[in-house]
């Protein structure tokens, strides 16, 4: 039975739950069983919107989802396309606050590896267009902190930086694979039941562990940057295992 191609999909309005969440489903289930092939246009903005009655920004939220995963890519000015199926592991990107701690320290045992030596190749092939973003992801991870605001679209852009700075897409590729997802915090920092002082203290010293790194990068010195990735990533991964043993609120 051929697929039903995309613009002949029965409009099915999305309630309940997570909007968002509704259509990431969707959108990647139709990836997974060929209605939405590798090079196709997405829908547009406009077209989701009224197929799907949400909003812009539910739509939007979507799309930066889906590319998190790896499973999309948008060219400015011209559309999102769907790209090339990605490893397995990319579905976990997805789930969000679904993925258990275990997952999260298994997957943090591979960045350990992986961002470390990507953290060195980044210092010696960097150039002044990378470090400028680089500093820009730092900053606003520093502006949101002291804000109170979520920090994990900033911490997630400086990790991604770095990797599109080592000058092997392979190291961006295994990053974008994994998603979002894998910016260690726990749950109860998004739904405000971690106390204030000990979240904003978590995020002060991730801040101060990104200013090593990029220090590190920024000086072209390769042995400086893997050490201070690999101090911040194993950091990452021991005060993710303090908050699992933690008594709640603690």
């Amino acid at each position: 039975m051929q697929p039903v191609p995309a613009d002949d999909q029965p409009i099915r309005p999305i309630r309940a739950k997570s909007l968002t969440h509704r259509l990431v489903d969707e959108l990647s289930a139709r990836i997974r069983q060929g209605v939405l092939r590798p090079g196709d246009r997405v829908p547009t903005e406009p077209e989701l919107v009224r197929e799907f009655s949400v909003s812009r920004t539910v739509v939007r939220e979507a799309m930066q989802r889906l590319q998190a995963a790896g499973l999309v890519e948008t060219q400015h000015g011209v559309g999102t396309f769907v790209l090339a199926p990605a490893p397995a592991v990319t579905l976990l990107a997805l789930g969000g606050n679904e993925v258990s701690f275990p997952e999260l320290l298994a997957m943090l045992e591979l960045r350990i590896t992986v961002e470390s030596e990507g953290a060195a190749l980044a210092a010696a092939r960097r150039t002044d267009d990378h470090l400028g973003r680089m500093q820009r992801a730092v900053d606003d991870f520093e502006l949101h902190w002291k804000a109170g605001a979520s920090t994990v679209e900033d911490d997630y852009r400086f990790h991604l930086q770095i990797a599109e700075a080592s000058g092997n897409r392979y190291f961006e590729e295994v990053l974008r694979s994994l998603g979002k997802v894998t910016i260690a915090r726990h749950r109860g920092d998004a739904a405000g039941e971690q106390p204030p002082a000990s979240a904003g203290r978590r995020k002060e010293l991730a801040h101060q562990e990104h200013l090593a790194i990029l220090d590190g990068i920024r000086r072209g010195d390769p042995a400086a940057a893997r050490a201070a990735m690999f101090m911040h990533l194993n950091n990452s991964r021991e005060r993710l295992r303090r908050l699992v043993s933690a008594p709640a609120g603690s």
